[in-house]
Parts: C-alpha cells; structure tokens; sequence
C-alpha cells in the first residue's frame, strides 16, 4: 500500500492492507480496563473504587448506570480470552484494579484479587496471547480516596507498594507494563472539571493531582525496573491533534496552550523537561507541590510510549475560559463526520501524533496502546454490520502504517476495545467493541469489524 492520499470515505479500498504490511516485530491487539469489564464489584474481600462510589451517586452517569456487572468479565474471563484466540488476536492489554488487589489502598493483600488476575494472566499465555498490564486505569481505591486520593502527597507511598506487589506476584509472567493509563484524562475530569470519579474541582485539587501522577508515572516505572526482570516497560497518555479554528494570532495561541495542556503536560516531566509552563502561566503554581529533588526524580527512561488517539480538536481563543483562554469546538458545530461521542473521525490526527512524539529525543518508541470509535450498531438477524467502525480501522491502521513506511519510529496498535464496555459517565450507551455484547444476557457476538480485524491479524507470522 504506498498511495496514501487515501478517501477516508471508502470502507473496502484498505481491505488489502494486512498485518503482514507493517513487519515481523509490530505488535497488534485490544485494549480493555478492570472497572469497564470486570464486574465482580464486591465479591470476596475487593474494597470499593472511587468509581464503584462515584457510580452510586444519581445523576454522575448517563441513565445512572454503573460498572457492578459491566461485562461479566470476571467470571467469563475464559471465555473471552478463548475467543480472542479465535480471531486472531496474540496481545490483550488489560488493567489491574487497584482495590481488588488491596482493598484498604495499602496494607493487607487479597488472595482472591491476586488468585484472579493469575488466572487471568495463565489463560492468555495457555491460549498464546502475551498479556500487556495497566497498573493504573482510573480505579483508584475509595479508601484512598477518603484520605486525600492523588491531591494527598502520600499516594507517591501508596503507589510504590502497589507496585511492588504487583510486580512481585505478576512479574515472573507479564513483561510489558504500562504505569498510567491516561493521567490528564483521570485529573482533569475527575479533580478539575468533576465531570469523572472523584468528582472533585477546581486547581487546588488538579494542581498536586498532577504532580503527584507525574511522580507515580515514574516511580511505578522504577519499581517494575527493579522487580521484573527483562521486562518493556511504557505509559500512555491520551493525545489529540489540536488545530486552530481561524489562523488569527489569538486562535494560534489557544491551540498553544491547549498543546501543553492536553499533549505535553505528563510527557515533558518524564523526559526531564519539566513542566510546559510558557504557554500556560497558571501552571506555574503547580510549584507550591513541588518538593526538591521532584523533577529530578520524575524523570523515567521509558522502553515506550503509548499513545491513545481518537480525535483531533479544533481550538479557539475564549476570553471567558478561565487560566486558558482557550476551548475546544465541538465537532458537531463544524459540519464533519463525527461518533457517538462528538467526535470528529478524522484518522490522519494518529499520524500527526505519532509524529509529534517522534520529534522528542527521550521517546524511544511508539505504541498505540488505544484507538476506536464508537457508533449506533445495530444487531439484526444476529449480525452486527459496523462498516462505520470498519471504516475508521481501516483508516487509522492506513495512517499508522503510512508513518512506519516514512521512518517514523511506530511499533504497535491495540484496538480499543475488545467488547463493548461502560464507557465512564456516558454509561453503556456508546459501544467502541469489535465484539458485540448483550448486557441481559452477557452474549458476545463479533462485528463485522471484528470479523475484519480477525482476517487483518491472520496474516501475522508473530507466534
């Protein structure tokens, strides 16, 4: 495939890309996390997570809906790792819950939660699937959170023995590891906006939320560094395209500014940048939280980076946006294409990211460790017919392989997600699945796109 001006329009003219296209190495799977699949909220000793808390409360999620049952993961674990088996599909990235593991946040250790995620982990590599893990995706213990959760510079503590358990009873078989799933997705929504769990706001609790996610991202690389031997350690961090609304000077700056905010917040401190400060001032007070030796000691030299891309977004310059000036057009104002969630589909923003993250000296290598869209899919005759979803695979899978053909350092691409899940404070309402699921009955039925990526993988010669 070498033209790649491609007409995003057109689902089929893609269909003879395959996984062969992008080399030997490149890794290719699905993306899940505990709390969007497991179910299994209370069962034994697992203590309750800010989102089982956040959930209970009405009004905080779409038709007040919760993850207490989500997809049955928990008991049909088995059942799912098999059929991924049958489509092909050689790496599942999924995430541990943190109080399911220690349900207090510290302190005492779960058999249960840890005799699970064993079952789990020797169920994909009887079926010849390599596990990737999320140490954190959003879940963080109620407990923990009743002391301060990450606004409490004590989480710095919490985190490294969750680590250190983790690797300890996980690290002899799991050797790809992914510290944070998404950390200005999980301060910004829940301890700015208040939109997700904790449901906290304002730049007292965003400002240390940050900085002490900054230092976990660090520490929880270190830990599994020193515990797990040859393991390939990442982070990922949610990423979009940002372009102006008009090329006017002001709108260029928003976009600046929402650049450092959104793409560059959690990165620079890593590579021993610190923090982006020139295009958002307010950032600076971030220093109140910053204790020496910090920066020195957020830094992490990580094996990759994972880059979670959906969207571009349009920016332009708000007078009565506060610290910014700055906001976010939404797609549906702008007369494009757009998911389920107002969205823009817009597939050559994973190109430009993957560019983008190329371009820092530190990053030694791409993963896309999320991708996906979700839409109205519909079953009927038992067949779900998601050519939209089929469309924007193909299209971003164009792109990422269109930046690995231009040199660009890109190594892997997990589909987000394997089955239709709780989607956070949109409830169950947008489905991204390449499986569908009946949340009456559990059934899972692969789409159509599925089906597609099932032919795409069987071209891999990856054992």
């Amino acid at each position: 495939m070498q033209n790649h001006d491609m007409d995003f329009t057109n689902p089929q003219q893609n269909i003879n890309l395959t996984s062969q296209d992008f080399g030997t190495d490149f890794v290719f799977g699905v993306s899940t996390a505990a709390y969007q699949i497991e179910g299994a909220h209370a069962i034994h000793d697992k203590g309750a997570s800010i989102w089982d808390y956040f959930t209970s409360k009405k009004g905080n999620i779409l038709n007040n809906q919760h993850g207490q049952i989500a997809c049955d993961f928990y008991n049909k674990f088995e059942e799912d790792i098999l059929l991924m088996k049958s489509m092909n599909i050689k790496h599942f990235r999924f995430s541990l819950a943190w109080s399911r593991i220690m349900p207090n946040g510290t302190g005492t250790v779960s058999a249960d939660g840890i005799y699970f995620y064993n079952r789990v982990i020797n169920c994909c590599l009887k079926c010849g699937i390599t596990p990737w893990v999320t140490l954190y995706h959003w879940d963080l213990p109620q407990a923990l959170q009743e002391k301060g959760g990450w606004v409490n510079r004590a989480i710095m503590h919490w985190f490294e023995d969750y680590a250190k358990v983790c690797a300890t009873h996980f690290g002899d078989r799991v050797k790809h590891w992914m510290v944070l799933n998404e950390p200005m997705v999980f301060t910004g929504a829940g301890y700015f906006l208040g939109v997700h769990a904790p449901g906290n706001k304002g730049l007292k609790n965003f400002l240390p939320a940050v900085h002490h996610a900054v230092m976990c991202q660090a520490i929880g690389g270190k830990v599994l560094r020193a515990l797990v031997q040859n393991a390939t350690i990442g982070t990922t961090f949610s990423c979009s395209q940002v372009t102006p609304f008009r090329n006017t000077p002001k709108d260029v700056l928003a976009t600046k500014k929402a650049d450092a905010l959104l793409n560059r917040l959690f990165l620079e401190p890593s590579l021993g940048l610190g923090y982006p400060t020139k295009y958002v001032p307010v950032l600076k007070r971030i220093e109140a939280y910053v204790k020496s030796d910090d920066l020195e000691n957020a830094v992490f030299d990580f094996d990759f980076i994972g880059v979670q891309n959906y969207t571009r977004e349009v920016i332009t310059h708000s007078y009565f946006v506060p610290y910014l000036k700055a906001k976010i057009v939404k797609a549906s104002k702008r007369n494009v294409k757009t998911t389920l969630m107002d969205w823009e589909v817009y597939p050559p923003s994973i190109y430009n990211m993957i560019h983008k993250f190329n371009q820092y000296k530190g990053v030694k290598k791409v993963i896309i460790t999320e991708n996906g869209a979700a839409f109205t899919d519909e079953l009927i005759n038992g067949e779900v017919n998601d050519t939209e979803r089929l469309e924007y695979i193909q299209s971003c899978l164009e792109q990422v392989h269109k930046a690995k053909s231009d040199g660009l350092n890109v190594e892997g691409y997990f589909a987000w997600t394997f089955t239709d899940n709780f989607e956070w404070a949109e409830g169950y309402h947008p489905r991204f699945g390449l499986v569908y699921t009946n949340f009456y009955t559990q059934q899972r039925i692969v789409k159509a796109s599925g089906k597609w990526y099932k032919q795409f993988l069987g071209y891999n010669t990856i054992v």
